[in-house]
């Protein structure tokens, strides 16, 4: 049959992108400065390697016969998407994958060292090839799949999602979020809020972040924590490697962080493992993937109930101090104060971040835009968005973030539509079990995350998102969901 040859092929792929996964990991986490070039050169011929196996000259003749096959509907869902995937990688040609790939390494092993120094000037020309190849992908996906440039990218990391649909999602954010903002910090402003005092010895922070990853199930057999200048979650899934960043200063940010990339974590070890392997048993969508990893860190992390879990923990690793106080953490979570820096934004400021990149990204790639114009259009938005300027601040505004370096374009908007799908997910989820806090407060997280794997992990690739959604929560994604949860969080 067609469909097996298929589906050993998929095996063979599967396990070199494993290698590409681990060397990617190694590359942030790992290795040592000198290693880079050589690195770079290994990696962009691995995915020479990868892409020439998924766009193989026989793979079209083998998926046109399995489509007419007795198949069931598992298998039926794992060809649409080897298909998907298939379609995909042949529309570029192998050199500008190596050369984009090329140019990724370069550019983001660059920024690690330019971003520490502000330095713009020497950052740009890296971006600017980067955007000048993803716009070459861009057109080439755009005209095979009749589609604008922005969202043949974004179908990348979310299938069947449109700048169109964001617009009026992200446009029903903008009516009432920017109010919600200002309402909840001047509600705030009256908050006596004690700052934990340090410091606190890396060694100790990650003792500590290791213990609610135990928490929250992290399997240890099959995966570990590490150390990055980005947090990110990698690997594979029986091998997950999270990574944090550590400031002996605080320790608010890491562990948040870590809990954060253990939702990551637990989707990608709790994905069917029967199917692994094929295309069906990897992730829905990176909207999907960062609903995880945001339940994890807003819906349950961030809640009184769950901070009231970890405070004797955090306790037993830093002493006692009155700033660790339940009570206290659940203000310091909570905080809401526009920032700078997305990656440590509170969850009301969250996706003005995002829309702000949504919105740049989007014309940069669409041409409308050049890299020489971002700082300004990025002081301005900030501006506009949470009365901040990051005028000549580009370490602190344009460039904080890795995605742009590698072409990751089309991204940004899975943030926030976690954060949707998150909230979503918790209102359902309380229906079946009830409110969320008497859960974790009578011991019951394990029951949370039983649901979550019934619902979304184990159901890997098998639907579309809005149908996923809908099967798990009743209806498809409604950003309702999510000012619900803020407006209940925060003004009650």
């Amino acid at each position: 049959m067609s469909y097996q040859k298929l589906e050993q092929h998929q095996q063979q792929l599967h396990r070199l992108s494993h290698l590409s996964a681990i060397c990617g990991w190694d590359q942030a986490a790992m290795m040592p400065e000198g290693g880079n070039e050589a690195r770079a050169e290994a990696m962009a011929e691995l995915g020479v390697l990868i892409h020439e196996k998924r766009t193989a000259p026989e793979l079209g003749d083998w998926i046109a016969k399995a489509e007419g096959e007795s198949l069931d509907a598992t298998q039926r869902a794992n060809l649409a998407e080897i298909k998907r995937h298939w379609q995909d990688a042949s529309l570029l040609p192998t050199a500008l994958v190596e050369a984009l790939s090329l140019a990724g390494s370069k550019c983001e092993h660059a920024w690690r060292r330019q971003r520490k120094e502000n330095d713009w000037a020497g950052f740009a020309p890296n971006l600017k090839e980067v955007v000048t190849l993803s716009r070459e992908v861009a057109t080439l996906r755009a005209e095979a799949l009749n589609v604008r440039p922005y969202d043949a990218m974004l179908a990348l990391y979310e299938p069947g999602m449109t700048s169109a649909r964001l617009d009026e999602i992200f446009g029903d954010l903008t009516s009432w979020l920017p109010g919600l903002i200002q309402t909840v910090s001047e509600r705030q402003k009256q908050d006596a809020i004690l700052l934990p005092q340090g410091p606190f010895p890396i060694a100790t922070q990650q003792a500590l972040g290791q213990e609610v990853m135990g928490l929250l199930g992290f399997d240890f057999a099959h995966g570990r924590l590490d150390v990055s200048s980005h947090p990110f979650c990698g690997g594979v899934p029986t091998d997950v490697r999270i990574t944090t960043r550590y400031n002996e200063d605080e320790f608010v940010s890491s562990l948040m962080g870590i809990v954060h990339e253990t939702g990551h974590a637990r989707y990608e070890q709790g994905l069917p493992r029967h199917l692994l392997g094929q295309p069906v048993a990897e992730a829905r969508s990176m909207g999907i993937h960062e609903g995880q990893s945001l339940f994890c860190e807003m819906q349950l992390g961030h809640s009184p109930a769950f901070l009231a879990l970890l405070a004797p923990r955090i306790r037993s690793h830093f002493g006692t101090q009155p700033a660790l106080d339940p009570a206290n953490l659940a203000k310091l979570y909570n905080r809401v104060e526009p920032g700078f820096i997305r990656v440590d934004a509170d969850e009301v400021t969250y996706p003005a971040h995002v829309i702000l990149r949504y919105e740049l990204e989007r014309d940069l790639i669409e041409g409308r835009i050049e890299v020489a114009d971002i700082p300004e259009l990025w002081d301005g938005k900030m501006q506009q968005w949470l009365g901040l300027s990051t005028k000549d601040n580009y370490r602190n505004g344009c460039m904080q973030d890795i995605h742009w370096t590698d072409g990751s374009f089309g991204y940004f908007p899975s943030y926030t539509l976690g954060a949707m799908y998150a909230a979503q997910l918790r209102f359902a989820l309380e229906k079946d079990l009830g409110e969320m806090g008497s859960l974790i407060a009578a011991g019951r997280l394990p029951e949370i995350f039983t649901w979550l794997g019934r619902h979304i992990w184990s159901q890997g690739s098998l639907h579309d998102t809005d149908t996923l959604i809908r099967n798990a929560t009743g209806e498809a994604l409604n950003p309702q969901w999510l000012r619900k949860h803020l407006e209940q969080r925060y003004l009650k």
